[in-house]
């Protein structure tokens, strides 16, 4: 049997491309229009460069920090993804992975899993929303996460609904029937390991999305029905993210935001932490790469709240770049996709392990023991790198 181990998250991609049906793979892919923003996230870390020492390197390598009051091994946590059908034991193997690895679980809405099984598999779980239906409906899933053991609680609202890709969208069905049957049995059949690994559970991927009903084992919507609520329901204001922070009542992040006047309205709305994202390339093309946001975010609200980053990180070199920039921790979505698709609950480890040992090099190589210490001194920023996206001092609540 052929090695399952991999060096790189880059080779978890091709093995995930290989074991994934071709419509499966390019939903993880993904990315919007022309892609300009899907690849500036990767561009921009490329860009940066470090500024290593040659003596008096650090011998120790200190990497835990606290996020939203969790204690983690590393500074890195995993971003809400959408339906994993990548595998079948889907967040669950990722929550496993995280736990054992002592990272902290981000659960989408979206998810494929029921929150319950995730939080049991890693109690350290933040569940995370969307403004989706009524305040009702939403303060119903909010208290199944409570009630489930959420430690707290993510909301994302940096969705335009974009879509159409130059490249082409690949066919997600809304449910198994004949039709989806029919249009994916010639990819399935030229990737028979993926199709064999739902065979032995004795399921099929069924498309549903659990947690968006407001108990346990009710039916639930399919990922396009509930995508058509999403759609339908009015666009939240600023009273609105207070509301939901003043609902959950315990850690709060707002994910999404790239501006520093957004960053200022989030702090007035008394989030703990916000995650400098653009959606991983999937909502409006042409914002720039999240990292070229973050410096001028950190230095307006860093003091203030928790900032994180999600977006290209790839290996542990970006990690520390991002800390070096501003933020507190990473996020991370396809690598830990990549992981999955590869090879499981292991894969998801095996990334999480890659992502530390590229950060204890470059803390070792920039004789930073302290992830903490890493600093702005420790990159070489090209001219033109950062963006600063917004006014700096708008504030608000409307």
């Amino acid at each position: 049997m052929a090695n399952a181990w991999f060096e790189s998250v880059a080779e978890a991609q091709r093995r995930a491309k290989k074991r994934l049906p071709k419509g499966v793979y390019g939903a993880l892919v993904a990315g919007s229009e022309r892609g300009l923003t899907a690849e500036d996230n990767l561009t921009a870390f490329a860009e940066l460069g470090f500024a290593p020492h040659t003596a008096g390197l650090a011998n120790e390598r200190n990497m835990g920090v606290t996020v939203m009051g969790q204690a983690m091994s590393m500074p890195v946590m995993i971003s809400p993804t959408g339906v994993q059908a990548v595998h079948p034991d889907g967040e669950v193997a990722v929550a496993r992975a995280a736990a054992a690895r002592g990272v902290a679980m981000g659960l989408s809405s979206f998810a494929s899993k029921p929150i319950e099984d995730v939080v049991a598999a890693n109690p350290q779980t933040f569940f995370q929303m969307y403004w989706v239906g009524t305040r009702e409906e939403m303060l119903a899933r909010m208290e199944r996460a409570r009630s489930a053991g959420a430690v707290g609680m993510i909301a994302t609202l940096d969705w335009s609904f974009a879509y159409g890709r130059d490249w082409g969208s690949p066919f997600i069905p809304e449910k198994i029937n004949f039709e989806a049957v029919r249009r994916y049995a010639p990819q399935v059949a030229l990737r028979p390991r993926w199709l064999l690994d739902f065979v032995r559970t004795g399921r099929i991927p069924d498309l549903t999305v659990p947690n968006m009903v407001a108990r346990p084992g009710e039916p639930a919507p399919t990922f396009f029905g509930a995508y058509g609520m999403w759609m339908q329901s009015p666009m939240p204001s600023w009273a609105d993210v207070a509301w939901l922070r003043e609902q959950w009542g315990g850690e709060f992040m707002l994910k999404g935001v790239m501006r520093v006047d957004d960053a200022k309205r989030a702090v007035d709305a008394g989030v703990t932490a916000i995650s400098v994202s653009n959606h991983g390339g999937n909502n409006l093309d042409g914002t720039p790469a999240s990292i070229r946001a973050l410096p001028a975010v950190a230095e307006a609200v860093g003091d203030q709240i928790e900032v994180l980053l999600d977006g290209g990180i790839r290996r542990g070199g970006d990690v520390a770049k991002a800390l070096a920039l501003g933020a507190k921790a990473v996020m991370i979505g396809r690598a830990y996709l990549w992981g999955l698709a590869a090879n499981g609950q292991a894969g998801v480890e095996n990334v999480l392990d890659l992502l530390r040992d590229g950060l204890g090099s470059a803390m070792v190589g920039l004789g930073r023991p302290e992830v903490a210490e890493l600093s702005r001194e420790d990159l070489v920023v090209p001219d033109g790198f950062e963006r600063q996206l917004g006014a700096g001092g708008l504030s608000g609540t409307d």
